[in-house]
């Protein structure tokens, strides 16, 4: 009678574990999944030596995107999850501008610099060096910091909040879509990382459904992925031509 019930006990806890075991899976997918698909791009961006195939404004919306996701928490909390991711992104598109600002500036021949504290609308996201692109963050930062603290109370400012920080964080492939479509190319853009892009929102975007997350996270992810599926488009209808260079 003990063995059948202890039979009895492990038949119920393996599935127990084999859930627990898919719920750390999903969880550690979710945090560096969506520093993966930049691991190409940063390779192709070494490999060339130039970055006329990447947009930065990429890293622009990702980091404004998780900035704002991070402040969102604190009028209204969601899974710690998606916390760690946000904080992964910051750190991986920062280090990804840092090597475009380090191969821009042993490229270039010019003399003149451009720089954050300027303030010129002109040179916005063309700064010079590296440092000026911390400084805009932490300007952001503060700046969020304080309009955060000021409206914290009210509900329509959190939700607001919330909005927009996915609706930019939507706009992802945005940039590289009109850089394409400007280029008629798709020369120096790693198709890699559109594909992990797409297989990522997908995931990304079931997660949110099934985990019962903020609904401005799941309409974010469908966005996202619609996006994908057009920088696919441009791939196979720009890909033929004579930039064609594929990762």
């Amino acid at each position: 009678m003990v063995a059948m019930a202890d039979a009895e006990s492990l038949s119920e806890l393996r599935p127990d574990l084999a859930w627990l075991f898919l719920s750390w899976v999903a969880t550690f997918f979710m945090v560096f999944g969506g520093a993966v698909p930049y691991i190409p791009q940063y390779r192709e961006i070494q490999r060339s030596g130039n970055t006329e195939g990447f947009s930065t404004h990429v890293c622009l919306v990702l980091l404004v995107a998780n900035i704002l996701r991070l402040f969102f928490w604190f009028g209204r909390h969601f899974e710690v999850t998606l916390i760690w991711q946000s904080i992964v992104l910051i750190f991986t598109m920062l280090t990804l501008l840092h090597l475009c600002c380090d191969l821009q500036q042993s490229s270039t021949m010019s003399t003149s610099r451009h720089l954050f504290t300027d303030f010129d609308p002109k040179y916005f996201w063309a700064w010079s060096r590296f440092l000026d692109y911390i400084q805009f963050c932490l300007s952001f930062t503060m700046v969020c910091l304080l309009v955060t603290y000021l409206l914290i109370d009210s509900q329509v400012f959190v939700e607001t909040l919330g909005f927009t920080a996915v609706l930019i964080e939507a706009m992802l492939g945005v940039p590289q879509l009109c850089r394409n479509f400007k280029n008629k190319s798709t020369a120096g853009m790693s198709v890699k990382m559109v594909l992990m892009w797409t297989l990522g929102d997908i995931f990304k975007t079931a997660y949110f459904i099934i985990n019962a997350t903020p609904v401005q996270f799941w309409v974010c992810g469908a966005l996202q992925t619609c996006i994908d599926v057009a920088i696919f488009f441009q791939v196979f209808t720009y890909g033929k031509g004579a930039h064609e260079k594929y990762s």
